[in-house]
């Protein structure tokens, strides 16, 4: 074996005994105090509420700095506005949540009585991404200690900046045997994820998810897996072209595209491709006067991510596509990683660009054939994370919600159904399973203990009469129950 392999194998066994170590001591705490009481949950969640309120600004700018550029609005809007709005729905709704749920009971069992319990799952690990660090790491974490949970959390490794602030900041308010932070690269997430959680929720590739619940089986630890895929856009005949442009664009271009649920391709109507680019271009230029250079217009993450649209647009050039720049690119744009909006017309269905989720502002655009067709062309993709309808009619509204599949929808705009904090949030086949966010985030890191109480009257029970020997009255019984 060689030095290198013996190094790597030392690293590795030290990063897991590690992680175990922390772990270890959240199982443990866990156990001093396995269903925390409203009060307690209620104060964890308002540490997180301050933290992330009184440090924005901080947090603003590590953003910024593990992406060279991010708009500073849209960070107040996605990672602070976002993330606290999440956190005091729960702290409003919380005390209802926990309550005890009662279930009706069959005839057959009474005076019995059924519930469902909340209950704590123990130790929980939640996976960021890089596109939303803040978001989508304490969303999700205010789901979890909403449910009475410990929590550890994986940062990305291309935001080392975020994961230390958050770490440095979780520290001053939390526990570690309450909260943890972890930042390092792929061997450390790898190790992560084979800790034996009672849940682990993961937001990334579908790639790294694969990973990841092949790591969680070994411990049969409960996955939620959020994805992506290729989020389309159908635009209806009756729908102004002129405004579906407008948001699309603006979904298009926040976060410069770098979202799960961005606008991934649009169907436009026959013969309104034309008039569609044109507003798009307008709005764009109305959006950011110097283009992509503009303060309010982010950067891409990396230079291998910029490398990788770069490629996505020339091979669908290659493969026949018209290309449309709504701004020139420029040495400019990258060296600051900043991506122009770029329209790519018609590409082939079986190009790259149309088997990849873009996660960037390349937009491909087609014109249908009406809805049915609109809807044909979802339909042979994979099931993805959402999917965006603008039309009047209610009734082909109403088609498109139950002619597809899709994690989640937003009729006549763009991603808007994941800000909403009462809407459970996931995926569904090949962009994920499992939901969180509101009500449902709870349940999900919570186990639903379903609860039978016996009320016989002294010694007495209905089911008595069931038990053997059988006799006639026994087999009446039985029955009428259906057996």
């Amino acid at each position: 074996m060689s030095a290198v392999s013996i190094e790597r194998d030392i690293a590795g066994s030290t990063r897991q005994s590690s992680l175990r170590a922390i772990f270890n001591a959240q199982r443990m705490a866990f156990e001093r105090d396995s269903n925390p009481p409203l009060q307690v949950r209620i104060d964890r969640l308002r540490r997180l509420h301050a933290l992330i309120v009184e440090n924005a600004p901080a947090i603003i700018q590590a953003v910024a700095q593990d992406f060279g550029h991010r708009s500073t609005e849209e960070s107040r809007i996605a990672e602070i506005g976002g993330t606290v709005a999440n956190i005091h729905y729960a702290i409003r709704n919380l005390r209802r949540w926990m309550r005890s749920r009662r279930r009706s009971t069959s005839i057959w069992f009474l005076p019995g009585s059924n519930s469902v319990l909340p209950q704590p799952l123990g130790v929980v690990g939640v996976m960021a991404p890089w596109n939303y660090p803040v978001n989508l790491a304490v969303a999700p974490l205010a789901s979890a200690l909403a449910a009475g949970n410990r929590a550890m959390v994986k940062m990305s490794e291309l935001t080392p900046a975020t994961t230390e602030t958050l770490k440095r900041l979780i520290a001053l308010a939390f526990d570690e045997s309450e909260i943890a932070i972890i930042g390092g690269d792929a061997g450390v997430a790898a190790a992560f994820s084979s800790l034996p959680f009672d849940h682990l929720l993961f937001t990334g590739s579908t790639r790294v998810g694969r990973m990841v619940m092949a790591a969680a089986a070994q411990n049969l630890t409960p996955v939620t897996l959020e994805l992506g895929g290729k989020c389309p856009v159908i635009v209806d005949a009756d729908y102004p072209i002129e405004e579906a442009a407008h948001r699309i664009l603006w979904g298009k271009t926040f976060n410069a595209g770098q979202t799960c649920v961005a606008p991934d391709y649009v169907l436009l109507p026959k013969g309104s491709l034309a008039a569609f680019a044109s507003a798009l271009s307008r709005h764009y230029l109305a959006h950011f006067p110097r283009g992509a250079g503009e303060s309010s217009y982010s950067s891409v993450i990396d230079p291998r991510a910029y490398e990788r649209l770069q490629s996505l647009v020339q091979g669908a050039r290659e493969a026949g596509a018209v290309i449309q720049e709504i701004e020139q690119h420029t040495p400019d744009h990258a060296a600051a990683r900043k991506f122009p909006l770029t329209l790519v017309i018609n590409p082939p269905p079986d190009s790259r660009i149309m088997r990849e989720e873009i996660f960037g502002p390349v937009l491909p655009v087609f014109e249908h054939d009406g809805l049915d067709d609109a809807i044909r062309r979802v339909n042979a993709g994979e099931r993805p994370l959402g999917l965006y309808y603008f039309g009047r009619s209610s009734e082909r509204q109403r088609a498109v919600l139950d002619r597809t599949v899709s994690g989640g929808v937003s009729i006549n705009d763009v991603m808007l159904q994941f800000l909403q904090v009462d809407l459970p949030f996931g995926g569904v086949g090949a962009s994920g399973f499992g939901r969180y966010h509101g009500q449902e985030g709870f349940e999900t890191f919570s186990h639903l203990k379903p609860v039978f109480m016996q009320r016989g009257l002294g010694s007495f029970t209905g089911l008595k009469l069931l038990y053997p020997p059988y006799g006639n009255l026994a087999r009446r019984l039985i029955g009428l129950m259906g057996g």
